[in-house]
């Protein structure tokens, strides 16, 4: 059997979740992502790693649908790779883990699409959750 967890009896709390991904690549494509056939990677992986943070419950069976009150995503461009940083945070009965590793995780994904016709070879590697912090 499977069941959304009842948290209702859970207290609020603020409650913030940090995760990153990282995007392997070529060094000529690294250099390549605000200028793609398809545009500016860099931009469109933050908004569309927002915009899945929102979206994390639909997503994701059985996951709490949660007032998000601040998510930041962050892309940093090494010489052959893309570290990404979501941030996601709230004020609720449940943390917000999964609005975190699901933004990272769509942004490395929204750069590997925007990007695979030049870059054949990229690799998503590393989605992990960094922080977890409940006040």
């Amino acid at each position: 059997m499977v069941r959304m967890v009842n948290v209702g009896g859970k207290p609020t709390s603020r409650r913030r979740a940090v995760a990153a991904a990282e995007l392997r690549m070529a060094r000529e494509t690294a250099q390549r992502l605000r200028d793609l056939p398809k545009g500016d990677a860099l931009t469109t992986a933050q908004i569309a790693g927002i915009m899945a943070a929102k979206r994390t419950a639909e997503l994701i069976p059985l996951c709490h649908p949660l007032p998000l009150t601040n998510v930041e995503v962050s892309l940093e461009v090494d010489e052959a790779a893309v570290r990404i940083t979501a941030v996601a945070e709230t004020t609720a009965q449940t943390g917000v883990e999964m609005e975190a590793l699901t933004a990272a995780t769509v942004a490395a994904l929204t750069v590997y699409d925007m990007a695979k016709a030049i870059d054949s070879s990229m690799v998503i590697a590393e989605v992990r959750l960094v922080e977890k912090t409940k006040q």
